[in-house]
């Protein structure tokens, strides 16, 4: 019986560059993976919080109800948090770039954008204080000072540390959203 999706040798179609009948374009996306730091450490905030749950369980059982909502609360806030470091980066769609971080989003419409190019300049490591030499894509907004320009990723923030062709996929990537939506 021959299983063609386990083969390399099947003909590639011209439909494979069709973009999918479910691709919708005002549906905010992230156009790269997270990486394996931020993933690593969110897998280890859900694992606290699955012990977490597992003592209110035992505290639900044996102690008060009070305490038991107390440290069941405390397991919903590192749940949270994991999803939250998960959802960091930046997303597109064709209302505009947004650039999540972990307590604080912001949204730019493309008018407001100028341009989004990357630069090599000393950016911070995994965010610390620490800077070293590296890539950064930058936003440039209209109307706005030219050191004003905020830094959406780098080639050393969680999503990219030791991944420099990923780097460069992402940002083509969202390069890309901006030329296509960006009116000059």
């Amino acid at each position: 019986m021959p299983l063609p999706f386990l083969t390399a040798d099947r003909a590639f179609e011209a439909a494979d560059d069709v973009a999918l009948p479910f691709d919708d374009r005002d549906r905010w996306r992230r156009p790269y993976r997270p990486g394996p730091c931020r993933v690593g450490v969110a897998a280890l905030w859900l694992l606290l919080a699955s012990y977490v749950l597992f003592a209110a369980v035992i505290i639900a059982l044996t102690g008060t109800p009070a305490e038991a909502g107390a440290v069941f609360g405390i397991a919903l806030l590192v749940i949270a948090g994991a999803l939250r470091l998960l959802r960091m980066g930046v997303w597109v769609s064709a209302a505009g770039l947004r650039q999540v971080s972990y307590l604080v989003t912001r949204t730019v419409p493309w008018e407001q954008i100028d341009t989004v190019r990357t630069v090599q300049q000393p950016v911070r490591w995994l965010g610390l204080p620490r800077t070293v030499q590296g890539q950064a894509l930058l936003l440039v907004r209209r109307n706005r000072a030219a050191d004003d320009m905020p830094t959406l990723m780098t080639t050393h923030n969680a999503d990219f540390l030791g991944r420099v062709a990923a780097f460069d996929r992402a940002t083509d990537a969202v390069e890309a959203w901006a030329a296509e939506n960006t009116r000059h």
